[in-house]
């Protein structure tokens, strides 16, 4: 967001910076060169810290030793000419003592480059020049700088050693540099046991490190940095070439079966490149070939549908006058006459379902719709097929407690769906009842249909929907059905962008679900369809079914007849229809 002069306004940019977590982890799940380069620079960057720091404390450690091996020897040189100065005097007055004093100090200035000088006579001598020989800088006189715990080591000493200790010593500003202090016994002639501490300002050797980590600190921010924009490139020329060979690949699964990936060079890449065009190569091959399979098998099909046709319209009049006769017939040509019939008419059916079939396949099935109530749709369904489940002994049920029924749908495939769903179930239901609901919400419509019959495998059920394929070969049609119902259903309800699935056990029934879009073209619930095993009621595309897939009655007993009849006997129960 920007204002009239085009700068951007603090909310916008304050939204940017809240947007950039959910950003980064996008990048971070799509993009493999962001991926790449942000491990190579994490661990580039620990691996740099760690160097870096083992390198900072190494050199500080090599600076201080250095620096203390040098005040060590400087005090040493400085305690030994004082020692000098000291024996050789024969000082017997105060003057004198004075005198003997300030010698001593310029000796040890000059032997330890060092102004910061204390000398304190060891504690338990009484003599009268104890007062007049000791004396200490200002820096070294404050408290805590000359600690008790180094004084106790110095007047303890007997082998004429140094002790050393490191201590803050105060500056010019109020604050404090790190330092040393250096202690050495003496002995004076004629005044006792003395202690002198000379103390050594480390501030320059501490600038030093100071300088030397920060250029480690560049010098390792302007590597990491190098190391990202190397990797970045790196991984770019890499990742470039896979990048499109993805995009091919997705070409060629849309049907773009001339792409290829372009070949260049004799490297590994370039090696896959050429496998990949090969592979399509002999993919467009083969998908080719079936495709010119595919439709001289449609065009065979077809072909020999309608040639059949002129034979079977034939047939099918000799057969009426036949059956019509049969009462004359003596009892096994009058049966003969009855089994033609039967036969003739379910022929009719199979070329009928099979011309329907190589419609879908070549892809000339189209769609005729209008507004459609499937509540009234369903019961039309019911009535046709109610005298097969009166001879099944499957009464019907229908359920529909009320909502936005009306869909823009075409009615003739959606009742023949219908009607090979209660075929199905009447077929499978065992004699207990069936149950058809229908329900709907401001985008879909449901209808299912339940039976509480043998029921399915999972195997079986993810092939019901098989052209000709049946759970039990040897189990005889009782309806006459094709074998190629629930396959045309099947493709009526992907023709609607809808969905139809099966949810079956063994021993508790099965129930399938048709999910339609209300209006065609708006809201679609994907055009994938197919046999569902599992209990959510969510149809492809991410859509919720206003029916449940898995029945509330799963694994419970079949109800009885009398609680599916309704109150006034009839075998339906309609709510009120607000469509």
């Amino acid at each position: 967001m920007t204002d009239g002069r085009g700068i951007r306004r603090p909310s916008a940019v304050l939204r940017d910076w809240r947007s950039w977590p959910r950003r980064t982890v996008r990048a971070w799940r799509r993009s493999l060169q962001f991926r790449t380069v942000v491990i190579t620079v994490a661990l580039s960057a620990v691996a740099v810290l760690v160097t870096g720091s083992y390198m900072s404390i190494s050199i500080g450690n090599d600076l201080f030793q250095s620096r203390l091996q040098q005040v060590l020897v400087e005090s040493k040189n400085a305690a030994s000419a004082a020692q000098t100065i000291f024996d050789s005097s024969d000082a017997g007055g105060e003057a004198s003592t004075i005198s003997l004093l300030s010698s001593a100090k310029s000796a040890i200035i000059a032997s330890s480059s060092s102004r910061l000088i204390a000398l304190y006579a060891t504690p338990g001598q009484s003599t009268g020049e104890t007062t007049v020989l000791s004396f200490a800088s200002p820096e070294l006189a404050g408290n805590g700088v000359i600690t008790q715990q180094l004084q106790d080591a110095v007047a303890g000493d007997t082998d004429d050693q140094q002790y050393w200790q490191s201590v803050p010593l105060p500056d010019q500003t109020g604050g404090t540099d790190p330092g040393i202090v250096v202690g050495s016994p003496l002995t004076i002639p004629g005044a006792g046991q003395f202690e002198l501490y000379i103390g050594y300002n480390l501030a320059e050797a501490e600038q030093t490190l100071v300088f030397v980590q920060q250029t480690l600190l560049l010098s390792s921010l302007a590597l990491i940095i190098l190391i990202g924009l190397i990797a970045g490139l790196i991984v770019r020329l890499v990742v470039k070439p896979i990048r499109t060979a993805a995009e091919t690949s997705e070409k060629l699964a849309a049907g773009q079966l001339e792409v290829r990936i372009p070949e260049r060079g004799q490297d590994v890449i370039s090696t896959l490149a050429r496998s990949f065009n090969g592979m399509a190569d002999s993919m467009q091959a083969q998908i080719t070939q079936l495709a010119e399979l595919s439709q001289v098998q449609q065009r065979f099909v077809s072909d020999v549908s309608h040639e059949l046709r002129t034979p079977l319209t034939t047939i099918r009049l000799a057969g009426d006058v036949l059956y019509d006769q049969r009462e004359s017939f003596p009892p096994a040509t009058g049966r003969t006459a009855e089994l033609l019939h039967t036969q003739t008419e379910r022929f009719e059916l199979l070329l009928g379902d099979l011309l329907e079939i190589s419609r879908f396949d070549a892809g000339s099935a189209s769609l005729d719709t209008e507004p459609t109530n499937l509540v009234r749709l369903a019961e039309d369904a019911i009535e046709q097929m109610e005298s097969l489940a009166e001879q099944a002994g499957s009464p019907l049920r229908l359920v529909a407690p009320g909502g936005y029924f009306e869909a823009e749908v075409d009615a003739r495939r959606i009742r023949r769906i219908v009607r090979n769903l209660l075929g199905n179930a009447i077929e499978h239901g065992e004699g207990k009842p069936i149950v058809v609901s229908v329900d709907s919400d401001e985008r879909f419509v449901a209808l299912s249909v339940r039976d509480y019959g043998s029921g399915m495998t999972e195997e079986e059920a993810e092939r019901v929907f098989d052209r000709f394929w049946r759970a039990d070969p040897s189990r005889k049609r009782t309806i006459g059905g094709t074998g190629l119902g629930l396959a045309i259903s099947l493709e009526d309800a992907t023709l609607h962008k809808g969905a139809l699935e099966v949810w079956s056990r063994p021993g508790a029934g099965s129930c399938f679900r048709l999910t339609l879009p209300r209006v065609q073209g708006r809201v679609g619930a994907g055009a994938g369809s197919g046999s569902g095993l599992g209990a959510g009621a969510v149809v492809a595309g991410g859509q919720s079914s206003p029916l449940p897939l898995v029945p509330g009655d799963a694994f419970g007993e079949a109800p009885a007849v009398a609680e599916l009849r309704a109150p006034t006997g009839s075998t339906s129960m309609v709510g009120d229809d607000r469509g």
